[in-house]
């Protein structure tokens, strides 16, 4: 069945997000479900196999997100050409967009394949750990280009203002892991048991199913973009546009990823332990913080669909709601997660006493700034969605390195607290990031940037002279 997306700069502002938001929460959690689902059959092998998929995820989170930034680049210009009602322009950038994360995609994973012993080594893994985090590493990398291609299809249909349907993709997809999960982690029958490596071999078999699925319907053209073959042939001024937009984006991505790589390398030199209480107690992390990541996904588009179509007040009023909306709802899930965090971890790793009350001090510690936290996550995105890509750049480099990582390096090398010092370094860093974004959205600097990227008129004259300006691409 065809999705025909919603016009979100008209109506009730809190219909326009829920409409957007509810479906890129439900897509998110389940698309973290690939991760959970991994470390749930890996904690199985033991403390060593969880450290190893651990050490793994900072660093396909960094590589990945050199990519990402075209993706975001790529839902704001279509956010904001959606808004002012050019369907053309719409289809060009969605294939220019395309085109480049899937070169992109190629390049780091061949990089990523062959210096993956180097990374793990960097990260200064045991000699237990570290030839499962190279393996799955390996193999993650080998299934990049179909992470990236399902990343940009989704992208894409958010900027149009379908969130449905990658939903529909990822909930298959990921019932197909569940089961592959197993299957290849601890063997059955004639299927070899694959250890850690499997875990990864099951998702790149799930996450190529879900890229072909999503390029097969944006060459449908029933979904709200129509791609066609033409439009593949490299268009040099649109793709500097997007990399220009999505470079800092690109910046800010890569800021949180290596932060995570940064924090694991210092919690790694408390041991095995406390390395896979942080692997589990982040993982955690980014689950709970899903509402507020749907929330500002939503915000990016409903924003650019209204900054393209000159609707600065709403676009404003629907950031305010948006925050509030996280404030709230995650300050309650926080409540939860403080007082069930022992059973929670104790899911995860079910036989490491050591391992759960470590990580079940970590959910504690960090659950005191949930609602901050999601806050803050809205209003960058709602930078994002107005072409501020700078700005949510600067919040994220503020936060890492003028912040979180100087914080956590002075309590735990300057007082008693041991790798405690890093669990609390969280939500201080979230606290002082919040205040430094909400001011800044509040001073309203964000409101010049209105459009973004090449004019509609010049994408048509140059790339389709023969093409009706009236053509909607379908």
């Amino acid at each position: 069945m065809a999705s025909h997306p919603p016009d979100l700069t008209r109506g009730s502002i809190s219909r326009a997000l829920l409409t957007l938001a509810l479906p890129i929460v439900f897509a998110n959690l389940l698309q973290t479900a690939y991760q959970l689902t991994d470390t749930f059959w890996v904690g199985r092998l033991g403390a060593d196999a969880v450290a190893a998929v651990s050490l793994s995820f900072p660093v396909l989170f960094f590589l990945i997100s050199l990519g990402v930034g075209l993706a975001i680049a790529g839902t704001i210009m279509v956010a904001q050409n959606k808004g002012r009602g050019d369907l053309d322009a719409v289809n060009h950038v969605s294939a220019q967009a395309l085109l480049g994360v899937l070169v992109m995609s190629v390049l780091l994973a061949g990089i990523g394949f062959y210096v993956a012993a180097f990374l793990v080594d960097f990260l200064g893994a045991s000699e237990t750990v570290h030839p499962q985090a190279t393996e799955y590493l390996e193999y993650s990398f080998i299934g990049l280009p179909f992470l990236f291609a399902y990343v940009i299809f989704q992208s894409l249909m958010r900027g149009v203002g379908d969130a449905r349907t990658p939903l529909w993709i990822v909930a298959g997809t990921v019932l197909l892991n569940f089961v592959l999960d197993p299957l290849l982690i601890m063997g059955y029958g004639l299927v070899p048991a694959l250890g850690v490596s499997g875990a990864a071999a099951a998702t790149v078999a799930t996450q190529g199913l879900a890229a072909l699925i999503g390029l097969i319907m944006l060459f449908s053209g029933r979904y709200g973009i129509h791609l066609r073959l033409v439009q593949l042939k490299p268009d040099f001024p649109l793709l500097w546009q997007l990399l220009k937009l999505g470079l800092p984006a690109a910046v800010e991505q890569a800021t949180r990823a290596l932060g995570l790589m940064v924090m694991t390398t210092l919690v790694a030199g408390f041991g095995t332990v406390a390395l896979a209480a942080y692997g589990i107690g982040t993982r955690m992390l980014s689950f709970v913080i899903i509402p507020a990541l749907g929330l500002s996904q939503a915000t990016s588009t409903v924003v650019g669909q209204n900054m393209g179509a000159g609707e600065l007040k709403r676009a404003e009023h629907t950031t305010w709601l948006s925050g509030a909306i996280a404030f709230v709802g995650l300050s309650l899930v926080g409540i939860l997660a403080f007082v069930f965090a022992e059973p929670l971890v104790r899911l995860f790793i079910p036989d490491a006493e050591a391992v759960i009350q470590e990580g079940s001090q970590f959910v504690r510690i960090t659950a005191l700034a949930y609602g901050v936290l999601g806050a803050q996550i809205v209003v960058t995105g709602a930078f994002r969605g107005s072409g501020n890509t700078l700005a949510a750049m600067a919040i994220a480099l503020v936060s890492l390195w003028m912040l979180q990582f100087p914080i956590a390096w002075l309590l735990t090398e300057r007082t008693s607290l041991g790798v405690t010092g890093v669990w609390i370094s969280y939500p201080v860093q979230s606290v002082l990031t919040a205040l430094i974004a909400w001011i800044w959205f509040v001073r309203g600097g964000w409101k010049h940037r209105q459009f973004v990227g090449v004019p509609p008129a010049e994408i048509r004259v140059s790339q389709y002279p023969t093409e009706s300006v009236a053509s909607t691409g379908r």
